[in-house]
């Protein structure tokens, strides 16, 4: 039983400093932001800061031309745009479709007899090279 109730205390410190750290976190990023920097608030809106007011803990986003001014308790974190992959890209399994440099470099067909049969070599742009 005491061992039980040891394990319990423990485990109510660890969660304590565990919360603690993160709220400290959380108000040294509100503390320390910047103009520009892209934010989300808890509400899900995105935004980039125009201004900060410390004394009066409140900030001004800018959010696609709407100027919304939030307290610093609104705010949730640095917004960080995420990376998206179109369905072309990919295969069925999800793997990257390799690169194929060669559509870069095609040229009409006129541009390469001609320049296959003077014996010149053919620029990217179809213009023969000289």
């Amino acid at each position: 039983m005491i061992v039980f109730l040891v394990f319990m205390i423990a485990l109510m410190w660890w969660q304590s400093k565990k919360a603690k750290k993160q709220q400290q976190e959380k108000q040294d990023f509100r503390a320390n932001l910047q103009p520009g920097t892209e934010i989300i608030t808890i509400g899900g809106v995105i935004g980039k800061v125009v201004s900060v007011d410390a004394q009066y803990e409140e900030i001004v986003i800018d959010s696609e031309g709407s100027k919304l001014r939030f307290g610093f308790n609104a705010i949730s974190r640095e917004y960080v745009r995420p990376a998206y992959v179109s369905d072309d890209e990919v295969d069925e399994n999800g793997n990257p479709l390799p690169q194929d440099d060669a559509d870069k470099a095609q040229v009409p067909v006129e541009t390469a007899v001609t320049a296959a049969a003077t014996g010149t070599a053919v620029a990217e742009t179809g213009e023969n090279a000289d």
